[in-house]
């Protein structure tokens, strides 16, 4: 089933609590979460794959990475789950364990008849200068010397954006934050920013939606959701100079200068160095309570994660996301058990 189908009809599945982890008979809690659209499509496949390994049901709802984050804090849902990783001090304030689930990709999109996917190419300076209201129009001498051996319509761009707070918001702005210095002191970086031009569109499958409905329009969203709505992106040169394309090879570049050096693997992938890296290059990380008011909840939840950071390689893949290596994954688990301590 398409995945925009899927986002109508049905809902995820989340929770549990690291002291828990591992016990033997425990009897089966249905769960709740929210947040990220960006990893909704897999959190869905997993989600189902887990239903049918144990009938627990995990009910995510992908309402943005902010009101996830609200809503964990809150306690409303067993688990969050964020695009924009939590600095330390607050997972601690908020009495959260933060980690890695998935890498994928923030991809800029357009709607321009004629010019398929991968044939335009952009720089992070001309996506800035774009969504500063510097270059309105198409056929601008800027993006024209980028592409000479396309021909650029005289059409006026109007650029899109999320309303709510996202993670997908966050990274894109964080990655222009890098590239430009006017970006980073006018407009800097968020799951809400004020974006100096613009109409919204609320999710990665409404932003999607909005870009495929307007021509001329340029946006930004998840690879699997790019792909799905059989949309065109460009080219971006990253840091060494080279044009690349959003694909699982180039994330998986990417994240491989992560470290996750922080105790609650805090890192933020976008500018990251090497060749063959995507610019933007996100990662989708899980919040859930270190202290949990519902330990059988919070501890359906780990089991679950585990089974789906062991078990649903194959669907990340199949998706168009990057697992977690084994190494990694391990490190999470005994992070797991270490918070219970």
């Amino acid at each position: 089933m398409a995945i925009h189908n899927s986002l109508r009809c049905l809902r995820i599945v989340l929770g549990m609590a690291a002291a828990m982890l591992l016990a033997q008979g425990a009897s089966a809690t249905d769960i709740s979460g929210s947040g990220s659209t960006f990893v909704y499509p897999v959190m869905l496949r997993w989600a189902g794959g887990y239903h049918g390994s144990t009938s627990v049901k995990v009910n995510y709802q992908a309402i943005g990475s902010g009101n996830g984050i609200r809503q964990v804090k809150a306690g409303q849902v067993a688990l969050g789950a964020s695009d924009k990783p939590l600095p330390p001090e607050e997972l601690k304030t908020a009495d959260l364990m933060q980690f890695p689930l998935v890498v994928g990709g923030v991809v800029p999109v357009v709607n321009l008849a004629g010019i398929a996917p991968g044939q335009l190419k952009f720089t992070g300076e001309l996506l800035a200068d774009i969504y500063l209201g510097k270059i309105t129009n198409w056929n601008d001498a800027a993006i024209a010397a980028l592409n000479p051996d396309l021909t650029l319509p005289n059409l006026h761009i109007t650029a899109m954006h999320r309303v709510e707070a996202s993670g997908t918001t966050f990274n894109f702005a964080n990655y222009l934050s890098k590239v430009s210095e006017e970006w980073k002191t006018k407009v800097g970086e968020g799951t809400m920013v004020n974006w100096p031009v613009g109409s919204g569109g609320s999710g990665n499958d409404g932003m999607a939606r909005y870009v495929n409905y307007v021509t001329g329009s340029i946006g930004y969203v998840e690879l699997a959701y790019a792909l799905d709505h059989q949309m065109t992106y460009p080219l971006l040169r990253n840091k060494s100079g080279a044009f690349v394309g959003p694909t699982p090879e180039s994330f998986e570049a990417a994240s491989a200068s992560a470290e996750w050096a922080s105790p609650d693997f805090y890192q933020v992938l976008t500018g990251a160095p090497g060749e063959a890296s995507w610019p933007i290059t996100a990662t989708t990380f899980a919040l859930v309570p270190r202290t949990p008011r519902n330990p059988a909840q919070t501890a359906e939840a780990l089991r679950f994660f585990k089974w789906s950071l062991e078990q649903g390689k194959s669907d990340a893949r199949a998706l168009n996301y990057v697992p977690l290596p084994d190494s990694l994954v391990q490190r999470i688990e005994d992070y797991w058990a270490g918070a219970s301590r």
